[in-house]
């Protein structure tokens, strides 16, 4: 015969109970903008999502996604460098031209930067840049982790205004809160 023994607890003893620590407002923002890239993406086809207007920019809504995301993974993927090479960005055609390629690699981007906390934002990283005239040459500048996240939010919002005269032309309907920074609460 089986017996179950209960252990009473002292009456100080209280059951353990984890919260999930609240993300810092920059992680929110992040996830904000990157939900409404998967919005639109949910709204296309392959074809509407690669194909390229005239006027005004001469551009697909996959060209300007394709930016976006590749912004963010260079983030991503200096956390065990601490070097940010945005020149040296893939340009990865497909995540321009496939929908369901560009949804997953957004996930993978939103999966990774939830687990961001203010020690991560805090990190001290560098960022590689070239000064294109003259004599081409390349330096370092002292940045954090945050403050390129930052950077990627606002290079985002730029790309999704560019986005919205090509959803016009090509009849795609927009939340009015698309390419708008979210209100900080």
């Amino acid at each position: 015969m089986n017996t179950v023994t209960f252990i009473p607890m002292r009456a100080t003893q209280h059951p353990v109970r984890r919260v999930a620590p609240t993300p810092p407002e920059l992680i929110v923002a992040t996830q904000d903008v990157l939900v409404q890239g998967l919005s639109l993406l949910f709204k296309l086809s392959d074809r509407t999502y690669s194909q390229s207007i005239k006027a005004p920019y001469r551009a697909s809504i996959g060209g300007q996604y394709r930016q976006i995301l590749e912004h963010f993974q260079c983030v991503i993927r200096s956390l065990r460098s601490g070097e940010i090479n945005y020149e040296g960005r893939e340009h990865n055609s497909r995540l321009e031209t496939d929908v369901t390629y560009a949804t997953i690699a957004t996930c993978d981007v939103l999966r990774a930067i939830k687990n961001f906390d203010h020690t991560v934002l805090d990190r001290a990283s560098k960022v590689m840049n070239t000064l294109p005239y003259g004599k081409s040459r390349e330096f370092f500048v002292e940045t954090t982790v945050g403050r390129e996240l930052a950077y990627c939010i606002g290079l985002a919002i730029q790309h999704y205004a560019m986005v919205l005269p090509i959803c016009r032309q090509l009849g795609i309907k927009v939340p009015a809160e698309f390419s708008a920074a979210a209100p900080v609460a």
